[in-house]
């Protein structure tokens, strides 16, 4: 233990260890960076507290992506939440970098809790804080229960250029945003720990960066971040998988990204998936040089002021989320992150293509207004179409573009008849994955991966705000048009004449039996709705009870309604949406202060 930092004596919890270390009662060890404290499942039989390093907090579920949930700093005990409780952990720690820690047997904790009272009172008025501060933001207890990554990485990946002047351009971007930011270099690779720490502790934000020279460097960088950023030059072909460059225990963790540097007047990137194949990243971003609102919005995903939105399903009602768009781009409220479901996963992939609010509109009436989709009728074997106008439509309007080269981080969802869950789509080509989510079951014919049928993203998994909160840190925007009055029994009532009724060209819609598998497949239980819509920070509802639901040239009074429900929603916040999750800066604290976190 020599060369160690002493305890600081300023908290009970301190005081604690430092006399159970001192009676031998508290062990100390070192845990490698990759390697896991514990556990969801394991027994909470000890008490955690972070010397040095740094941990992050996992939550993995059965189907589900795994859910960051954040990091604990030195000076923050671990796993007390559950040791109070006697119940197994809630969640996986492990470290995210090489880090030193004490552990102090369950028993002891107790009995040292009975001598001085101030520990258990300490532990609980931290841990009621951090479920109101919780509450307050609207993440749940669980979203906010751990510290937000502050300490972010950038090295190399093939010949990128010079690094640190990009990297000291984002932290003024984020200066801008008033928080304390440093960027360091090289200069630093022979500092002592202690001397990371305190910088890690005076600044909001720690940026290391590593240039293609500073080999040694780049693998104490990969190692001492909360998350690391890879970055290539988009114009050039990615390294092999032996050439990307030292290994980081963040890899197993999902936290790598890519950023790819592209050429200012690139019309659109290419060959984005084969970087993220190299890199092993878990999300990727397009850098233009000289595009400020490319990197301001690097900043903002740093900084959790990113903003995600989320489109659900709903056949022609999905017209309302063009107008939800439009609203938010009249307010100048910036969209980060999209994903969606069946027909707001098509409108979400337009924006993440980088159409403006006028081509979306031409492109959409061209594709679904000015002619129905589906009046390919067949006899129905498979499905009630042969979804030919469908895919010839996404083939006309997405092109062979893939998800990995589009300008914003992009996912939709399917669901998997083969295995019981849904699919997440975020790489390979963006009008197969569109045309896996929209293949309404009985309407259209599934679509197939390797074994896998895969149909409508809805029937599982309608409105995929959780997904969206797993996937980053700041604001969710989501917009669900499934809520209301929606089929009644004049929707599904018998044509009095089929002749009229094919002369009048209402069979372009579909029988009335379409409405009823489309809004068969948009209900969702009571249960994972609620939980979708609790993920979200703004929840917009648009009354689209009047659209029907295959109505597909009922454009323009969706569309409407979509503004309207959109501004209204934007017209009850306090404050811009991007603010939402913004968390105070070192500089609106008046006293810098151990910050417990509850980890579980």
């Amino acid at each position: 233990m020599a060369g160690l930092p002493e305890i600081p004596d300023d908290s009970a919890l301190a005081r604690l260890f430092s006399q159970e270390r001192a009676r031998g009662e508290a062990a100390w060890f070192s845990l490698p960076g990759g390697q896991s404290l514990y556990k969801a499942g394991d027994p909470a039989d000890q008490l955690y507290f972070l010397r040095t390093g740094r941990l992050g907090a996992f939550r993995r579920e059965a189907g589900h992506e795994p859910q960051f949930l954040g990091v604990i700093r030195p000076g923050e005990p671990a796993g007390e939440m559950s040791l109070i409780a006697g119940a197994p952990h809630s969640a996986d720690v492990v470290a995210l970098r090489d880090s030193e820690l004490f552990a102090l047997p369950r028993a002891v904790f107790f009995e040292a809790a009975e001598a001085d009272a101030a520990v258990m009172t300490e532990l609980a008025r931290l841990m009621i804080l951090r479920t109101r501060q919780a509450s307050q933001r609207g993440g749940g207890p669980i979203g906010a229960a751990m510290g937000e990554p502050s300490v972010f990485g950038f090295v190399p990946l093939g010949q990128a250029g010079s690094l640190r002047p990009l990297v000291e351009r984002l932290g003024h971007e984020i200066g801008k945003l008033g928080y304390s930011v440093t960027a360091i270099g090289a200069e630093a690779q022979n500092a002592p720990t202690e001397w990371f720490s305190e910088v890690e502790r005076t600044h909001d934000f720690v940026l290391y960066v590593a240039e293609e020279v500073d080999s040694h460097w780049a693998r104490v960088v990969s190692r001492q971040v909360d998350r690391l950023f890879r970055v290539g030059r988009g114009d050039r072909s990615p390294p092999r998988r032996g050439d990307v460059g030292p290994p980081s225990p963040l890899q197993a963790q999902q936290l790598v990204d890519l950023i790819l540097l592209q050429p200012a007047d690139i019309a659109r990137p290419s060959g984005s998936e084969a970087w993220m194949t190299a890199a092993q990243s878990a999300r990727l971003f397009h850098l233009r040089r000289g595009h400020l609102g490319d990197l301001q919005r690097i900043a903002r995903v740093l900084t959790g002021q990113s903003v995600g939105l989320v489109l659900s399903g709903g056949g022609a009602r999905a017209y309302a989320h063009v107008g939800a768009i439009r609203a938010l781009h009249e307010r100048r409220v910036p969209i980060d992150f999209v994903g969606g479901v069946s027909m707001g996963a098509i409108i979400a992939a337009g924006v993440a293509m980088g159409w403006d609010d006028e081509e979306a509109d031409r492109r959409l009436r061209e594709a679904f207004v000015t002619t129905s989709p589906l009046d390919d009728l067949a006899l129905p074997i498979l499905a009630m179409t042969h979804g030919l106008k469908v895919s010839e439509r996404l083939a006309q309007h997405f092109g062979d573009t893939e998800i990995a080269d589009l300008w914003l981080p992009f996912f939709c969802v399917s669901s998997n008849l083969t295995t019981g869950a849904y699919h997440l789509h975020r790489r390979g080509l963006v009008r197969r994955a569109l045309r896996a989510s929209i293949a309404l079951p009985g309407v259209l014919p599934p679509a197939t991966d390797d074994n896998n049928v895969l149909v409508d993203g809805a029937v599982l998994k309608n409105f995929p705000a959780d997904i969206m909160r797993a996937a980053q840190l700041g604001p969710v925007v989501g917009v669900d048009v499934t809520s209301g009055r929606s089929i009644t029994a004049d929707d599904v009532a018998r044509p009095a004449s089929v002749w009229r009724w094919l002369w009048s060209g209402q069979w372009r819609k579909g029988p009335p039996i379409v409405s009823v598998l489309m809004r068969s497949a948009t209900v969702s239980a009571g249960a994972d709705l609620a939980a979708a819509r609790a993920a979200t920070d703004v929840l917009v509802l648009p009354d689209v009870t009047k659209t029907e639901i295959r109505d597909w040239s009922a454009y323009e009074p969706a569309v409407a309604e979509g503004y309207r429900a959109m501004i209204a929603a934007l017209d009850k916040l306090d404050r811009p949406v991007q603010d939402l999750r913004r968390h105070k800066s070192l500089q609106d604290l008046p006293v810098r202060a151990p910050v417990i976190a509850a980890a579980g």
